[in-house]
C-alpha cells in the first residue's frame, strides 16, 4: 500500500517523526487514495484516557499470551508495570515485541513496539508515573522489590472508527 509522508495531509496534524498512510490490509478491505488520516492526536487521546489496556507479548515456545494491564500514556510512551515473575514480564525478558490495543472495537487503536524497562532508580519519571496514577487510578504507584516498569515507544500505530471505516483506518510508522 502506498504511504504518504505527514506533511501531505494539511487537514490532520502528525507527528513530526512518522510516515502516516493506510494499514497494509488486502484489497478487499476497501483503503484507498485519496483518503481521510485520522490525527495523532486521536490516538493519543484515547491512549491517555483508557483504564485498561490489553497487551500481547510472546511466550518463548512462540505461543501468544495476552493480559490486561493498567497504564499510562506519558510523554509519547506507554508505561505499565507488573511482578517480575509473571507471565508477561518473563516473556518480555526473552522478547521485548509488544502490541498493545484499547478495549474497543468501534474506536480501534493499537500500538506496536518494545517494552524497555524503565530504571526504577530515575525519580523524575517516577514522580510523573505516580502523579499519573493517583489522577487516574486514585492510588499510588505500588513499587515492590519485584516490580518492573516498562516503556512502549510506538514503532507502528494503527486507528480507525467503525462509524468511518475504511475512510479513516490510519497507520503511523514511526521512525
Amino acid at each position: 500500500m502506498p504511504k504518504t509522508k505527514a506533511q501531505k495531509n494539511p487537514t490532520a496534524q502528525q507527528p513530526p517523526d512518522c510516515i502516516v498512510g493506510l494499514p497494509h490490509v488486502p484489497p478487499l478491505y476497501g483503503l484507498k487514495s485519496p483518503h481521510k488520516f485520522l490525527p495523532f492526536t486521536h490516538a493519543e487521546k484515547r491512549l491517555a484516557k483508557s483504564r485498561n489496556y490489553w497487551i500481547c507479548t510472546t511466550r518463548p515456545d512462540g505461543r501468544p499470551h495476552s493480559i490486561p494491564v493498567w497504564g499510562f500514556w506519558i510523554d509519547g510512551g506507554l508505561y505499565f508495570g507488573t511482578a517480575r515473575s509473571t507471565r508477561k514480564a518473563r516473556n518480555l525478558a526473552q522478547n521485548p515485541a509488544i502490541s498493545i490495543h484499547l478495549e474497543s472495537g468501534d474506536d480501534v487503536v493499537i500500538l506496536e513496539g518494545s517494552a524497555q524497562e524503565v530504571d526504577l532508580t530515575d525519580k523524575p519519571t517516577l514522580k510523573k508515573l505516580d502523579a499519573a496514577s493517583r489522577a487516574k487510578y486514585k492510588m499510588p504507584l505500588m513499587i515492590i522489590p519485584e516490580s518492573v516498569l516498562y516503556c512502549v515507544r510506538p514503532r507502528v500505530v494503527l486507528a480507525w472508527t467503525e462509524s468511518d471505516f475504511p475512510n479513516n483506518a490510519t497507520r503511523w510508522q514511526f521512525a
